[in-house]
């Protein structure tokens, strides 16, 4: 039985050794010789800090995408680069923050900027290093293709000024979602397309035209267009959806909460940003946020849920409807409301809000570094003030110890200058007599010197 036991143990131990080689090789740790040899292939790098607490929690995921890039044959190479120890070679990529994860394609170089997980920068890198432009050459392709993702942009034409600026833009825009081109015959036959060439994006179950007269710069209208109508939003997401320049009109609830209030809410934003499509998705992204933790932090304000708000991503300001959303139509007259202007705005970026901003930060730093551990924060916050306060004690009996000393020294010297002055009154009598036998003597030399004069 102990002989079996060791065996396992030594099993166990030549497994995870493996395990641990397998990474190695499958994460190339790079040096300054990758600035001249990268370009020969395709590279996802991550550039990190040895010191960075967030490059330390990416290690792990980083090592199974090197795994899995490699299980699957990509022709993409995962490495990593100390950027500190390559600080010339980092900047000359744009590194600024740690840690920085890009894919370097021949001259280009692609920010990720998604969630840091396994799932979607493998996503990323399988999207960025694959063609620019994917064709679609049968409907069975087309229908494989609009099953896996949820926004797909088509173009759909021969040569034409048009297509050359779809090509642009998705070189701008592959970091984020995938660019297609079929035939006419190839899409599903509900859809109408009133002129050709065309840029069509399906989502939501349907599908919309871009109108260059209506909908502006290619560009802005794709990068309006590759969210779904309404999502489950959180941070970054926000984040994400501050490039649109869009308003976000947010239901703010618990997920876990399955009382009327809560349901009710979502569905009024979900049945706004379906039924009224056509009028608000040039300016509204709509959908639900679980929890206020974040909103809260956000808007420096306490809200309670279920309730709607409308962010203005771009400024920081948000609208809070100024009575209760009972159906639809209450929550279509907040949103006409907020385009005509008559809607109050609050927060924005102005002095006074950065101020508070920073007040707000700095309170709850304090409070959330005594909630996760009270004898931290006592040690952090107590200990500096309490020798501020002995500095200040000391200072201030130091100045009045002294001021007492000094005093007392003052009336002990006048009083003995008076002493010494003034004397007794015998003392007194003595110096006037000798001053009187002084004087005495004095007349008398004089008159003796006259007396001679006259002889």
């Amino acid at each position: 039985m102990a002989a079996a036991g060791e065996r396992r143990q030594l099993l166990g131990a030549a497994v995870l050794a493996l395990v641990l080689a397998s990474d190695a090789v499958f994460v190339e740790d790079l040096d300054e010789s990758f600035k001249e040899n990268r370009k020969d292939d395709i590279w996802l790098v991550d550039f990190y800090a040895p010191w960075c607490g967030h490059c330390k929690k990416l290690e792990p995921v980083w090592n199974e995408v090197g795994i899995e890039m490699k299980n699957m044959g990509s022709p993409v190479k995962v490495g990593k680069m100390d950027a500190t120890s390559f600080s010339s070679i980092a900047s000359e990529f744009g590194v600024r923050g740690y840690p920085t994860i890009k894919l370097l394609k021949g001259d280009l170089a692609y920010n990720y900027r998604g969630p840091r997980t396994k799932d979607d920068i493998i996503e990323f890198a399988n999207r960025v290093a694959g063609p620019l432009i994917r064709p679609l050459p049968s409907q069975l392709l087309f229908e494989h293709v609009q099953k896996r993702h949820r926004v797909l942009f088509v173009y759909v034409g021969g040569e034409s000024p048009l297509k050359e600026k779809y090509i642009e833009v998705a070189s701008e825009l592959i970091v984020y979602t995938y660019f297609f081109s079929a035939s006419e015959d190839v899409l599903p036959e509900y859809v109408t397309l009133p002129e050709l060439p065309a840029v069509v994006v399906f989502k939501d179950g349907t599908y919309f035209v871009y109108d260059e007269y209506e909908d502006g710069d290619l560009s802005s209208w794709i990068n309006r267009e590759r969210f779904q109508g309404y999502l489950n939003v959180d941070g970054f997401t926000l984040y994400e959806l501050g490039d649109t320049g869009k308003l976000v009109a947010i239901a703010v609830i618990d997920d876990k909460n399955s009382s009327v209030e809560h349901t009710r809410l979502k569905s009024i934003i979900q049945e706004v940003a379906r039924d009224y499509r056509d009028h608000f998705h040039r300016d509204f992204q709509f959908g639900h946020m679980d929890g206020n933790d974040y909103i809260n932090s956000l808007l420096m304000d306490d809200l309670t849920i279920p309730t709607i708000v409308v962010l203005n991503t771009s400024n920081q300001q948000y609208f809070l409807p100024d009575r209760h959303i009972e159906n639809t139509e209450d929550m279509v007259k907040f949103i006409n409301n907020i385009l005509d202007g008559t809607a109050e705005a609050q927060g924005g970026d102005g002095v006074l809000q950065r101020i508070k901003r920073i007040i707000y930060d700095a309170k709850s730093t304090v409070v959330s570094v005594f909630k996760s551990s009270p004898l931290l924060g006592c040690f952090l916050f107590g200990l500096p003030l309490g020798v501020i306060s002995i500095m200040c004690y000391g200072i201030y009996t130091a100045d009045t110890d002294g001021g007492i000393d000094e005093n007392e020294a003052t009336k002990k010297e006048n009083g003995n200058r008076e002493l010494t002055d003034e004397g007794s009154e015998e003392e007194r009598e003595e110096e006037k007599k000798e001053k009187y036998a002084e004087l005495s003597d004095g007349e008398l030399k004089q008159k003796s010197i006259l007396e001679k004069k006259k002889d």
